[in-house]
C-alpha cells in the first residue's frame, strides 16, 4: 500500500494535544467490562501510554484522518485476501506517522482472531495493539475514554480548587510569602522559589532540583523577568522545545516553560514587582499546574508590592482579600476611598507605530494608586477569585467559554500551559484591569483601549466591573480610544425601586437568558448596528439577526420603534445595578 501523496513517510512531530485530559491506557486495560487484552507492542505500564480521544475507521491508510494520540479502533475489514502480511506492515507504518497512539482490532465478524502479520507489526514498530472482544462494541470502548476522561477533570477541578484555597490561606499567614511558596511547593510535589533580577533565589520552599535543572530555573526567570538579560550564563534559557536567545525581538512572555534533566520548569513574571520572578521545578507536570502556580503568581505580586508603607500594604492586603472572594463591607475600611472606578483596558494591536506602554506604565499613567501600579493579569487574577464577571458575562452571551472548543478539529491546539513553551501573546498582560478612585478621569493612553465605568461604591464594584467589560467591548467595536459608562439623566428621576420593578417585568420574557439580554444591549448600545455588534461580540453578523428577532418576538416588541428601544435601554440600564 503505498503512502498517501500528501503525507510524509516518516513520523512527524508530534501535534498539540486537547485541553482535555488523557487518558492513560491501562486505566482502559483495567476495565473488565471491556474485556480489552494487550498481545502487542510496548507494555502500557511500562510506556505510560495515554489516549486523548477514539476514532473508528475501516480506511486502508487512515493517516489522512487522524490527529494523533487516538486509539484507532478497526474489525479489519480493509485487509485484502492476498498480500495481507505487506498491507499490514504499510497499515501500522502510516498510523504510526500519524502519531497514532494504540489500535485495536475488534474480534468477530471479519476476522476470528488477530492476525499474526499485524501483531508482528505492532511489535517492530512500537505501537500498542488491543484485542477487543465480540461482545465489546468500539461505542462502549468510546463511551468508556468519555467516562474516564470527566472523572480526571472533576479530579483536576477538585484539586485546583483545594490549592487555592491552600494559597489564600497561605497569603493571610503573618508570613504570607514563605508560606505560600512552602504550600505552593506542596502542592506541585516540588520546589517554588521568588527569583531576584540576578537569576538568584531570595526565598525558596520545597526541594531543590539538581544542578542542571536549577540554572536552567534561574535562567528560565530571565526569559520572563524584564529586568534580567535572559542569559544568567551567556547560554539563554530555554522556553518549551525552542528556547529562547538573547537578541530575541519578541516580547517579554507572562510565563515560559522547560524540560531539563527529566525535570519540568515554569517561570512566572510578577506584576510591578521590580524584578521578581516566580520559578517552579517538579518531576512530573500534571493538569492543573498552571491555573494552581498562576494563582500563586498573583498572590505574591500584591504581597512583594516594592515601596508600600501602612496605608499601601493595608490596601494591596484588601485587594487580595477581595481576589479571593471576601465580603466587601469587611473590607471597604482598608481601602482608603468611599468610590472608586473599575478601568478595563487592552492592547490596540492595530497600532503597530510604536510599542504601548506596559500595564505598569500604564497604572502609572493613570494614577491607579490603589494598586501600586499593579495590574490584573485577566486569566491569572480570576483564577484566584474563580471568575471573571465581564469575561463570563461575555462568554455566556457570544457562546465562547474560557476552554478551547470542540471544533472540527477535535478540540486540539495547545493553551498554553504547561508542557507547550512559553504562554502565547494572549497569556501576557494584553488586557489589564485597574482602579481608580472616583475622582480621577482616565485619559486615552497611547497603544491601548480603555472601557470606563461609572463610580461605584465597595459593594458596586462587581456591576462597576461588568460596566467597564462592555464599554471596552463597545470602545473596540467603535474603534476609539475610551468609551465610558454612562448613568442615564431621565432614569434617575424614576424612584429606584419602581424603576426595578419596571425592568423586571419588562424585560421577564427573555427568561434571564444571558445570551440574548447581552446581544439586544450591545445592538442597542451601537444604534442597531449588526456588524459592530457582531465584532462587539465576536458572533456572526447572522447570529446577531437571529437573536435579535427572537428578543422582538419574546417581547412582543417592534424594535424599530425609538419609544420602544428607549425603554428597554432603560430597562437594561437597571439590570446593571444587580449584575
Amino acid at each position: 500500500m503505498p503512502p498517501a501523496p500528501d503525507a510524509p513517510d516518516t513520523p512527524v512531530a508530534a501535534p498539540p494535544t486537547p485541553p482535555t485530559p488523557p487518558v492513560p491506557l491501562t486505566a482502559l486495560l483495567a476495565r473488565e467490562e471491556l474485556g480489552l487484552r494487550q498481545i502487542a507492542g510496548p507494555d502500557a505500564t511500562g510506556t505510560g501510554a495515554v489516549v486523548h480521544w477514539v476514532h473508528t475507521s475501516e480506511m486502508a491508510d487512515p493517516y489522512p484522518y487522524l490527529l494523533g494520540g487516538e486509539l484507532l479502533l478497526t474489525a479489519g475489514v480493509h485487509v485484502p485476501a492476498a498480500d495481507a502480511d505487506a498491507h499490514l506492515e504499510a497499515y501500522v507504518t502510516r498510523i504510526v506517522a500519524a502519531g497514532g497512539a494504540a489500535l485495536g482490532f475488534g474480534v468477530a465478524p471479519v476476522h476470528d482472531t488477530v492476525p499474526r502479520a499485524l501483531a508482528d507489526a505492532c511489535d517492530r514498530h512500537g505501537l500498542p495493539l488491543l484485542e477487543v472482544p465480540p461482545r465489546t462494541t468500539f461505542s462502549g470502548i468510546a463511551r468508556a475514554v468519555w467516562q474516564l476522561m470527566a472523572e480526571a477533570r472533576h479530579a483536576e477541578l477538585r484539586r485546583v480548587t483545594q490549592s487555592q484555597q491552600g494559597l489564600a490561606a497561605a497569603a493571610a499567614r503573618p508570613d504570607p510569602i514563605p508560606a505560600l511558596l512552602r504550600q505552593l511547593a506542596t502542592r506541585l510535589g516540588g520546589y517554588a522559589a521568588l527569583y531576584g533580577p540576578d537569576g538568584t533565589p531570595v526565598q525558596s520552599a520545597g526541594q531543590e532540583p539538581g544542578a542542571e535543572a536549577g540554572a536552567a530555573l534561574a535562567r528560565l526567570t530571565g526569559v520572563v523577568n524584564p529586568l534580567g538579560d535572559g542569559t544568567r550564563d551567556g547560554t539563554g534559557a530555554g522556553t518549551g522545545s525552542g528556547g529562547t536567545e538573547a537578541h530575541s525581538p519578541r516580547p517579554t512572555p507572562a510565563s515560559a516553560t522547560d524540560t531539563v534533566a527529566g525535570t519540568h520548569l515554569a517561570a512566572y513574571a510578577l506584576a510591578g514587582a521590580h524584578g521578581l520572578a516566580l520559578g517552579v521545578a517538579t518531576r512530573q507536570r500534571e493538569p492543573g499546574d498552571h491555573t494552581v502556580t498562576g494563582v500563586a503568581a498573583v498572590l505574591l505580586s500584591l504581597l512583594t508590592a516594592p515601596h508600600q508603607g501602612a496605608a499601601e500594604s493595608a490596601r494591596s492586603a484588601a485587594l487580595v482579600r477581595l481576589l479571593l472572594g471576601a465580603d466587601p463591607a469587611d473590607v471597604a475600611p482598608l481601602l482608603g476611598a468611599d468610590r472608586w472606578t473599575v478601568v478595563h483596558a487592552r492592547v490596540r494591536h492595530g497600532d503597530r507605530e510604536q510599542e504601548p506602554p506596559t500595564p505598569t506604565a500604564l497604572a502609572a499613567a493613570l494614577g491607579s494608586t490603589l494598586v501600586d501600579g499593579h495590574v490584573w493579569a485577566d486569566d491569572a487574577a480570576h483564577a484566584a477569585h474563580g471568575s471573571h464577571p465581564a469575561r463570563d458575562e461575555h462568554a455566556a452571551a457570544t457562546g465562547h467559554g474560557t476552554h478551547a472548543d470542540d471544533g472540527k478539529d477535535g478540540g486540539r491546539g495547545g493553551d498554553g500551559g504547561p508542557g507547550n513553551g512559553p504562554a502565547p501573546a494572549a497569556r501576557a498582560p494584553h488586557f489589564v484591569r485597574l482602579l481608580l478612585p472616583a475622582d480621577r478621569d482616565p485619559a486615552p493612553q497611547s497603544g491601548w483601549t480603555l472601557g470606563v465605568s461609572a463610580a461605584a461604591g465597595v459593594a458596586g464594584l462587581a456591576a462597576a466591573d461588568a460596566q467597564a467589560g462592555r464599554a471596552l467591548r463597545r470602545a473596540e467595536a467603535a474603534r476609539v480610544a475610551v468609551v465610558r459608562h454612562r448613568e442615564g439623566g431621565i432614569a434617575g428621576l424614576v424612584a429606584p425601586a419602581e424603576a426595578d420593578a419596571h425592568a423586571r417585568e419588562l424585560l421577564g420574557p427573555l427568561g434571564g437568558s444571558v445570551p440574548l439580554t447581552e446581544t439586544l444591549r450591545t445592538w442597542l448600545s451601537l444604534h442597531g448596528s449588526w456588524d459592530r455588534t457582531a465584532a462587539a461580540l465576536s458572533v456572526h453578523r447572522n447570529t446577531v439577526r437571529q437573536r435579535v428577532t427572537r428578543c422582538a418576538a419574546l417581547l412582543d416588541a417592534d424594535l424599530d420603534d425609538p419609544d420602544v428601544r428607549m425603554e428597554l435601554w432603560f430597562a437594561l440600564g437597571r439590570t446593571d445595578r444587580s449584575e
